[in-house]
């Protein structure tokens, strides 16, 4: 008996779904990430508006005063879906985990110098409730914000600092005990230092437009914080007592240039939508960065004692460097 094998080629009667091929062409394929977000929100066939909001739909571009003509113009470099996110944050978790475990296994810890090891927890144990309110404020965006480009990756930003509040706690413990993250809500509570920041935190979570609270957040606190703490404060704890700080942070200095590259781009994208849009995020800038550079102020001077207001300057330069490059207008 003879078998005869033969390869058939079958052509697809259509690349993609009907809903993507009205974007991108009936003859073009598409990506995965751009299947799994594009046109994916409900915007039709409500049952009822939110009793609690009468005023608006479930869905509503009216719940921020930016205006865009197709939301899903904001969409994200990285090409983040719930596949690829959580594939780059496992490889980047695995990485995290093999530092604590190196810090710890080897006592590095134990023989990090002392006055060094007061800095780093009176400095950073506090910032976990930072990352606790931004994991709210990620939530708040998702939720109420228009358009799976944006919301989808705005919820990733929010769990992504879930897991920076819960790096810190590690740090505050391998440092210390129990007794340094009770010392450190004290000091988020009640030390002068932190109140300016905490009533800045405080006062996101009121906020009603979603877009601006992407500006306060994502763009300026974020920005100005991250640069601080995990650049500045870090590279002054480095040449003062080695690398094990480093170690116990390389998730967040590593997620910051991550992040940024997401946030450059919606900002960008939709600066360039109209001359409207640039002139009210630039003003959402303006006022959001001098809040977060009056805030951060007496943290950098904790951190870094009388090089913190150098520190904070040189912060605040990179974020205005980035926004001018992508097209806003920065307050002199």
């Amino acid at each position: 008996m003879q078998i005869d094998l033969r390869t058939v080629s079958i052509t697809p009667l259509r690349q993609t779904y009907d809903h993507i091929a009205a974007r991108l062409g009936a003859d073009k394929p598409a990506s995965r990430y751009i299947e799994g977000t594009m046109d994916v929100q409900p915007e039709a066939n409500f049952h009822y508006r939110p009793t609690w909001d009468p005023e608006h739909e479930l869905f509503d571009k009216r719940r921020t005063r930016l205006v865009m003509k197709d939301w899903y113009a904001l969409k994200d470099p990285r090409q983040f879906y719930y596949g690829t996110y959580t594939q780059a944050r496992a490889r980047m978790q695995e990485v995290a985990e093999a530092d604590f475990e190196f810090v710890e296994t080897r006592g590095l810890a134990e023989r990090y110098d002392d006055a060094a090891r007061r800095k780093a927890l009176d400095f950073y144990v506090p910032l976990r409730h930072v990352a606790w309110s931004a994991n709210m404020n990620g939530s708040f965006q998702c939720a109420y914000g228009y358009g799976a480009a944006i919301t989808q990756p705005c919820l990733y930003a929010g769990m992504d600092q879930l897991g920076i509040a819960q790096y810190l706690t590690r740090l505050g413990l391998l440092l210390g005990d129990q007794l340094e993250l009770e010392a450190g809500k004290k000091a988020w509570l009640d030390a002068p230092a932190w109140q300016p920041l905490r009533r800045l935190v405080e006062d996101t979570w009121v906020m009603k437009d979603w877009f601006e609270l992407f500006v306060a957040q994502n763009v300026a606190l974020d920005g100005v914080l991250f640069a601080l703490a995990y650049k500045e404060v870090d590279q002054a704890l480095s040449d003062q007592a080695g690398p094990v700080v480093s170690m116990l942070t390389r998730f967040q200095a590593e997620w910051t240039q991550d992040a940024n590259k997401w946030v450059d781009s919606v900002i960008k994208t939709a600066a360039a939508e109209s001359a409207d849009n640039k002139e009210l995020l630039s003003g959402w800038y303006a006022h959001w960065r001098a809040r977060v550079q009056e805030a951060l102020a007496p943290v950098a001077a904790l951190g870094l004692g009388d090089a913190g207001a150098a520190a904070l300057e040189r912060s605040v330069a990179m974020l205005d460097a980035r926004m001018a490059k992508a097209g806003l207008a920065i307050p002199a």
